[in-house]
């Protein structure tokens, strides 16, 4: 047991010192050290407890060793990781550069540490302590690469696939995405078509009808959808995917690849539910602070898809070079480490205005996967799930009133919320979507506005909507 083999090694500490000295501060806290690792070294059982997410998100960054012996590097390093701004690296005389870093672009002890970090929380598949049945205490970590921004992150993956690529893409979707289809990657021969995420039918039937001889047919899922909240149902179309790929070709790949910018690792591990990779904007939750441009794509270790695209993936990380900075790393990494708190404050506060919203008389529609009225309510309970195995619903939501004019009143009414794109941070926004979106491809009902909910008091930001409702109708009445 534990305790015999520390009865042991404490036996054998005591009677390499003199036996009459008693033992001195310095010496007890050395011994105690030797001691722990000696019950590690001797009962692997000790360390069975897998970590809980938030000790891990709260340690993001810093190394998980600490040290076998009193020489170990490990002590005096520094618990905020250090920015590395080089570019370049010194080689060895004898001309190879060994297993150091050669040149920033293909690698950047800052951009490791965080593609580290962020591997190792989309593998957390249980984001509480398992049962002591658990037989394997080693982390596995998903192969993770940073980008200079989210929409870098999406180009970047669609040049890892073969070509011809396909995508298929959901009804409701950031913008963003859409746009660079039809116009970057427009004569790349990128193709792409709309789909209902939320009907499994309709997504079988899609995939039937383009699959091909050769090439790559993207499953493009965004959960919750942006900005009308679709909850999409991850394991149920990584299910049907799986089951039409073991009817197609092997040159023929069809690839599940999840947005999950608005439901972050705290949340949602779109991994465990089967998808062959996540990407993120780490702008928004991950950074969470309004100052960091960066994207993120973990590819699954559990399916072959996800190791052929973090092969190819990696070499367009290289090759193409739109890598996150360094600043940008750290900045994120700093973000990650107050996530979970973060992320569980703007659930709270949004289930409350959700409700608020949804009951108010100048709302036509509340859009919020916590509401019972929300048609993928059911999904969203299996699916968002925090660290205590409790539903997380997301810090987003949006509501429709009558009209556009309706709505941008409401908008310019408000003072404790900012008017603001993006989303994420510690400050709510609220955005009126279908004035930014390209007008031929507008999807946003014209009376939506979209609430990126922070971390102020949920009271503060109730009595400003209600003051902004009552602005905006006298201004409307005015007008009649």
């Amino acid at each position: 047991s534990a305790t015999s083999i520390g009865h042991r090694a404490m036996s054998t500490t005591h009677s390499s010192s003199n036996s009459g000295d008693p033992l001195s501060p310095s010496a007890a806290g050395s011994s105690a050290h030797a001691l722990r690792h000696k019950m590690e070294e001797h009962n692997k059982s000790i360390n069975q407890r897998r970590t809980c997410l938030s000790t891990k998100l709260a340690h993001a960054g810093l190394s998980s060793s600490h040290g076998d012996t009193e020489s170990s590097s490990n002590y005096n390093a520094p618990l905020s990781p250090p920015i590395e701004l080089a570019t370049t690296y010194e080689r060895n005389p004898s001309g190879d550069y060994g297993d150091g870093d050669i040149y920033s672009r293909s690698c950047n002890p800052t951009r490791r540490l965080l593609e580290k970090a962020l591997g190792q929380l989309e593998m957390s598949f249980v984001n509480y302590p398992p049962s002591s049945s658990s037989s394997s205490t080693e982390d596995t970590t998903a192969p993770t690469y940073a980008f200079s921004s989210g929409m870098a992150a999406v180009a970047s993956l669609l040049l890892a696939c073969k070509s011809p690529v396909k995508l298929l893409l959901p009804r409701d979707v950031y913008h963003g995405v859409p746009t660079q289809l039809h116009s970057s990657l427009k004569d790349h021969g990128v193709a792409h078509e709309s789909v209902d995420m939320t009907n499994c039918n309709e997504i079988r039937q899609k995939i039937k009808e383009n699959i091909e001889s050769d090439g790559t047919l993207v499953v493009w899922i965004e959960t919750p959808s942006n900005p009308l909240c679709q909850v999409t149902d991850i394991q149920a179309v990584c299910d049907a995917v799986q089951e039409l790929r073991s009817q197609n070709n092997e040159t023929f790949r069809i690839l599940t690849v999840v947005d999950s910018t608005w439901a972050p690792p705290c949340i949602t591990l779109p991994l465990s539910l089967g998808a062959d990779a996540v990407l993120h904007s780490g702008t928004k939750y991950l950074g969470g602070h309004s100052d960091v441009l960066l994207g993120v794509v973990s590819c699954s270790p559990l399916t072959e898809n996800g190791h052929w695209l973090a092969e190819r993936l990696n070499a367009v990380q290289t090759s193409v070079g739109a890598v996150a900075s360094p600043l940008e790393c750290w900045l994120t990494l700093r973000g990650l480490r107050t996530l979970h708190l973060r992320v569980e404050r703007q659930c709270q506060t949004s289930m409350k205005l959700a409700e608020y919203l949804n009951g108010h008389k100048d709302v036509v529609k509340c859009h919020y996967p916590g509401l019972d009225s929300h048609p993928q309510h059911e999904v969203a309970k299996r699916q968002m799930i925090g660290p205590q195995n409790k539903s997380m619903y997301g810090g987003m939501l949006s509501f429709e009133v009558e009209s556009e004019s309706w709505a941008m009143a409401v908008a310019g009414a408000v003072r404790v919320i900012r008017r603001a794109t993006s989303l994420g941070g510690t400050e709510t926004l609220i955005e009126h979507r279908a004035s930014i979106e390209p007008p031929e491809r507008r999807t946003s009902p014209l009376g939506l506005l979209r609430l990126s909910v922070g971390l102020e008091d949920v009271e503060d930001l109730q009595h400003d909507l209600e003051i902004a409702f009552e602005v905006a109708s006298q201004v409307m009445m005015s007008n009649k």
